[in-house]
């Protein structure tokens, strides 16, 4: 999987390597996979229950599907600092949609970081052979995630109910 480089990011590719240091806790290993210093929070069980839907043992079982598209926000210049990640929820459905995440760590908020990688993500994803068109949900109070989408060209197509988090918007952006 390519990199991908936005005026502010590079967006890299999240490995099995990286998930298992994550998952170990192993802070050392990790900055030394990314090449980039890490936030404190991190690696963290927070983070990995936040990040991971599924398991190490199933990333470990087929990480090409389960890690497909997925990314670390790292920013470029001399200091190199992860500053969240965007995730796809595995490889698009038969039906050719693909479902994407993203987080940024609270001192990056409100500064179009996550606007700026999630439509990297999301123009990379449209332009993959087998994606007909990118999904995503957030809360309905969630404003900056709602406009994150909305610049991202994304169009808010219904209300559905999560069983974790409740009612929430889900956006669409065709191919």
């Amino acid at each position: 999987m390519e990199l991908l480089v936005t005026p502010r990011l590079t967006l890299e590719p999240i490995t099995l390597e990286l998930v298992e240091a994550v998952f170990r806790g192993d802070r050392e290993a990790l900055e030394a996979l990314c090449k980039a210093r890490v936030p404190a929070a991190w690696p963290g069980r927070a983070l990995v229950e936040r990040a991971f839907s599924a398991s190490l043992e199933a990333i470990r079982a087929d990480p090409a599907t389960r890690l497909w598209g997925d990314r670390l926000m790292i920013t470029r210049g001399e200091e190199r600092l992860v500053v969240g990640s965007i995730i796809f929820h595995g490889r698009p459905t038969a039906e050719g949609v693909a479902e994407v995440g993203y987080g940024v760590e609270e001192s990056w908020q409100c500064k179009g970081i996550a606007t700026e990688a999630t439509s990297a993500a999301v123009m990379w994803a449209l332009g993959q052979p087998d994606v007909r068109r990118v999904s995503a949900t957030t809360p309905p109070w969630h404003t900056a995630s709602i406009r994150v989408l909305e610049k991202c060209g994304m169009s808010r197509v219904c209300v559905e109910e999560h069983e974790v988090l409740g009612e929430v918007l889900r956006f669409e952006r065709n191919a």
